[in-house]
């Protein structure tokens, strides 16, 4: 089943008040601050709209608040997938999905990233495998979109700040809807 704007703005509206897996953000703050700083940094309509959305798994899967507490990885970057293939195209899915790999790389090839990860983060990195080793982590920046998801973990990082104002859900919400219409 394919997820349409109005099934997402009623994911975010039902689901987006749940505190984000232990931050000072809701999901819904998670997901403008990182739409937000996406736009700031000027990237493509695809990429805010992968930005604002790489997270939208957690709402689907509804494993409730930071589940990593319980041991649960929700795997949220594929989860969504199937529900977003039918009218997003590549350059949304594929940094979505590739953002937590995204965060592996940037372990093991950043010598200050894994000490700027937020408690949920390092104990999620554990349940998502680890940190790469050096063949992982070059087969992963080959890969298409790599770089585009390392941008997106790079903004996820930082999108969890108490009280930062952003643009609203309608604001993404329309930059989703135009890239839905051109992948239609």
């Amino acid at each position: 089943m394919a997820l349409s704007l109005a099934d997402i703005k009623g994911l975010f509206d039902g689901y987006g008040a749940l505190t984000y897996s232990g931050e000072p953000v809701t999901q819904l703050e998670h997901a403008l601050q990182s739409g937000a700083l996406a736009e700031e940094a000027g990237a493509s309509e695809e990429l805010v709209a992968a930005a604002f959305l790489h997270d939208l798994g957690h709402l689907l899967s509804r494993q409730g608040e930071t589940p990593t507490k319980r041991g649960i990885d929700d795997l949220h970057q594929y989860y969504v997938l199937s529900f977003l293939r039918p009218v997003l195209p590549d350059a949304v899915l594929e940094p979505i999905k590739l953002h937590v790999d995204a965060k592996r790389h940037l372990c093991a090839t950043d010598d200050t990233y894994f000490g700027l990860l937020s408690a949920d983060s390092v104990r999620s990195l554990e349940l998502q495998g680890g940190i790469f080793n050096a063949e992982q982590s070059r087969e992963f920046a080959q890969r298409p979109y790599a770089d585009d998801a390392i941008r997106l973990r790079r903004w996820d990082d930082l999108a969890k700040v108490a009280g930062k104002p952003t643009p609203g859900l309608n604001h993404f919400l329309r930059i989703v809807e135009r890239v839905m219409q051109r992948h239609s």
